[in-house]
């Protein structure tokens, strides 16, 4: 039995708990399906017990699932035994922070919406450093380092041979955020610039005289599963991020990242915003 499941662990049984709902069965009824015992459904759902590839597919056969793509989607999360680099700061740093370096580092697309920070993927580390000094309650200097090195593996992301394709829109408000001074902002621009030559980074800036900030103001990431099903949302929460997968969840954050994007310069005129807001520091 595990212990200590990962979010993507996680995130497989409760997608099998969906098809067996949908499918208007319950545990009881799909163990007599499968001839196991109850709980053995039980803890597949809550990840407390793996199961295999092929296990996945009876499921998904007995819930009536025709989504071929889905039903293949899952049982790749079900194959998978090895665990990720982020495994090593399980005892440094909270569950949702190594969930998040997972869901990133399997996300075909990513897209982020971020108001007062540069996104966490496109941070310079001295930048980084400021943020999370401004924890509260503070943090101490290792913890702070924890932080950073954390977030500077997860931007691997965006540099490995097959990059993730990152789309982000930034509001302007972020980014004449002096955080750490003018030398740490302008060297934080001056990266951004250089990140959006590259051909999978593409930002965009919701200006000021835009007018509008759909979601609140909210600060959110979304990564692109294989399927839209196995898409996530992810919060950037003050106590740390918080996942939404529901169907309905998903479908408001992609009509807000459209709205965002409507409303957004292009992405030359942005870089062009973005150099003219560095000179002035």
């Amino acid at each position: 039995m595990r212990s200590n499941p990962t979010g993507r662990q996680l995130r497989l049984g409760a997608e099998l708990r969906k098809l067996r709902e949908r499918a208007g069965l319950t545990s009881t009824q799909a163990s007599r399906l499968l001839g196991v015992q109850q709980n053995q459904i039980s803890n597949v759902e809550a990840a407390r017990a793996g199961v295999s590839p092929e296990r996945v597919r009876t499921l998904a056969c007995h819930y009536d699932c025709g989504d071929e793509a889905l039903v293949d989607a899952l049982s790749d999360m079900a194959a998978e035994r090895t665990r990720g680099w982020w495994e090593e700061y399980r005892e440094l740093l909270p569950a949702a922070l190594l969930d998040l370096a997972e869901v990133e580092h399997h996300a075909e697309r990513l897209r982020a919406a971020v108001t007062l920070h540069i996104p966490g993927l496109l941070q310079t580390t001295d930048y980084a450093r400021e943020v999370f000094r401004q924890d509260v309650p503070a943090m101490s200097p290792p913890d702070v380092e924890h932080r950073v090195s954390f977030r500077v593996k997860r931007q691997a992301v965006v540099f490995r041979d097959s990059p993730t394709p990152h789309q982000a829109t930034i509001h302007e408000a972020a980014l004449r955020m002096r955080l750490g001074g003018p030398g740490v902002t302008r060297a934080q621009l001056q990266h951004l610039l250089d990140m959006s030559e590259r051909d999978h980074i593409t930002l965009r800036v919701l200006t000021f005289d835009a007018g509008i900030l759909p979601g609140s103001g909210q600060s959110f990431y979304y990564s692109t599963g294989p399927v839209p099903q196995l898409d996530t949302v992810h919060l950037d929460q003050s106590h740390g991020p918080v996942f939404l997968d529901s169907e309905a969840q998903l479908d408001k954050y992609r009509v807000l990242l459209d709205r965002l994007d409507a409303s957004a310069l292009p992405p030359a005129e942005s870089r062009a915003l973005i150099h003219k807001i560095a000179q002035e520091l």
